[in-house]
């Protein structure tokens, strides 16, 4: 104000929010975004059913699925989702628990702030707590080696009992393990995992126990040609970034043909150039031809009198698994072609999956790309199934990758609240204040578990502590029983990177909305719709 005239910085409509009023509004949007996926939590958790604008439906209780479906609007709640998007980018599994952990942040936070506890000492302290943690189960970790096939089954299965694919979890355990195995690369002393060396198959029809692992590659594509093979033995493959075609000029050509004759020798031309890249394809032992690009209808007439398979306008990726897999070499000139260019397996066939026919390439010999075909009654079930696959994927990978596992079942998070809760009074001060909180913060993982499950969550979380301060560091919940058991002894057991990167991008999350004291919405031109509030337009409709 100068003189009593308001001086105005910013464009008209422009809402703000500052201090105690910006925090709420921002804890309270992340809160029910977190509320929103919590009772999807563990194996008695529920799934939930997205409807998008066009009506097409999605059900599945994977955090990081619900939350990219939902239409997230106010910035805060966003903040949440990239959470969850974090947790399954490094990880691939504990969506949700990122998400639950990063709500009880906030939400014990809130209780601070209305006890004016400075927002700064609070993520302080939320920094410590989280330093704490991950020393907690780095030390409660137990170490394990690629050979330990019962230790990563059980992981897998860990994974697999949240998902409605638990139904077949011995068997998809079974499958997660085998796949990441051969695919597993030793460097320097450790391994490494390329997701992109598996490759994960959906189609429609079929059961659940119907999925199956390959040691080899699927093509989504059939033989070109009628006459060929449907099934070669012993197959010699030549994967081919080259067309089995008659190259066309690059500019406008116009050919003057002035004797008849001409014409005749012209395609017989043609026709020769076509059968000479056979030729050279047969010459070098080829059976199986699978190329990039495409094939004339007269070169599919000469591939399929010399009974070999083709198969054309195959993807960049698929071809790059195909090599691994095989072996083979891409050629980018069929005139260069030779015998150690080829790829081998014991069997190529055109198998009817579904309504559609597929190219199989199976029995490769120390595949280093691997196939899943995933099979379901019905879409919904084959998409939740893959996401399924793709979790247990990711949990044996990790494992394998770190070497290590922590205790599921609540247990971990049970253990670093009762080690919070000792480090916090050594501290002392004010931050002693925020890492007990962190504490609570994390027992939110057990209490969820109990809720879902039908339990009294007050109860199990004191039994919990009554055993973890005996120095029973592996006692969690058994959400089937009600009881506190050795999650260990239990086979629920999970790798250290869920939760270490499960704490660490919650607590990143929170304590940057914590630091904000200052909401600038601009309104958006030609609209006269009011800034969002918390929440999300579609939080009513995915319960």
């Amino acid at each position: 104000m100068i003189a009593g005239q308001p001086i105005f910085i910013l464009k008209e409509g422009t809402k703000r929010e500052s201090g105690k009023d910006a925090m709420k509004e921002n804890i309270e949007a992340a809160i029910a975004i977190s509320n929103s996926v919590r009772s999807s939590l563990g194996p008695r958790g529920m799934d939930k059913m997205l409807v998008d604008s066009l009506g097409d439906i999605v059900i599945t209780n994977d955090g990081v699925t619900i939350l990219k479906e939902m239409d997230v609007e106010h910035p805060a709640a966003k903040m949440m989702v990239e959470v969850s998007k974090t947790q399954d980018s490094f990880v691939g599994d504990g969506t949700t628990t990122a998400v639950i952990i990063a709500g009880g942040l906030l939400q014990q936070a809130q209780g601070l702030i209305n006890q004016n506890v400075h927002p700064t000492v609070i993520s302080e302290g939320y920094r410590m707590a989280s330093e704490e943690a991950k020393r907690v189960i780095d030390e409660t970790s137990t170490k394990i080696g690629k050979d330990e096939k019962a230790l990563l089954l059980k992981m897998a299965q860990t994974s697999l009992n949240s998902k409605s694919a638990s139904v077949a979890k011995d068997k998809l355990a079974e499958i997660s393990y085998e796949a990441v195995k051969s695919v597993a690369e030793l460097r320097d002393g450790k391994y490494y995992v390329d997701f992109d060396n598996i490759q994960v198959v959906k189609k429609q029809g079929g059961a659940i126990d119907d999925t199956q692992l390959i040691n080899g590659i699927i093509v989504d594509k059939e033989k070109v040609h009628p006459g060929m093979p449907d099934v070669v033995k012993d197959a010699k493959i030549a994967l081919l970034d080259a067309p089995l075609e008659i190259k066309k000029p690059e500019f406008d050509t116009n050919l003057r043909i002035e004797d008849p004759s001409m014409i005749q020798k012209f395609l017989a031309q043609e026709e020769n150039m076509l059968r000479e890249m056979v030729d050279k394809i047969k010459s070098v032992g080829a059976n199986v031809v699978i190329t990039q690009k495409g094939i004339d209808d007269m070169a599919q007439h000469y591939l399929s009198r010399a009974g070999i398979y083709a198969v054309r306008r195959v993807k960049k990726s698929d071809m790059d698994k195909l090599a691994k897999a095989t072996g083979a070499s891409i050629v980018s000139t069929i005139d260069e072609i030779s015998s150690s260019d080829l790829g081998t397996a014991e069997r190529v066939e055109q198998v009817k999956v579904g309504e559609d026919y597929m190219t199989f390439v199976t029995g490769c010999k120390n595949p280093k790309a691997v196939s899943i075909l995933v099979r379901g009654e019905t879409e919904h079930v084959v998409d939740e199934m893959e996401r399924s696959i793709t979790d247990s994927l990711h949990v044996v990978a990790s494992a394998l990758e770190d070497g290590a596992y922590a205790a599921g079942g609540g247990a971990t998070a049970a253990e670093i609240a009762f080690r919070l809760r000792s480090y916090a009074q050594k501290i002392g001060g004010r931050q002693q204040l925020a890492i007990e909180k962190f504490a609570d913060a994390i027992e939110e993982i057990p209490r969820a578990l109990a809720e879902n499950a039908g339990l009294d969550p007050i109860d199990i979380l004191l039994k919990l502590r009554a055993e973890h301060a005996k120095g029973n560091k592996t006692y969690g919940i058994n959400v089937f029983t009600g009881e506190i058991e050795d999650m260990v002894k239990n086979g629920v057991i999970e790798p250290i990177r869920v939760g270490k990167q499960a704490i660490e991008s919650a607590t990143e999350a929170a304590i940057m909305i914590l630091r904000i004291d200052d909401v600038i919405a601009t309104k958006s031109s030609g609209s006269s719709s009011n800034p969002p509030k918390s929440g999300s337009n579609s939080e009513s409709s995915e319960d």
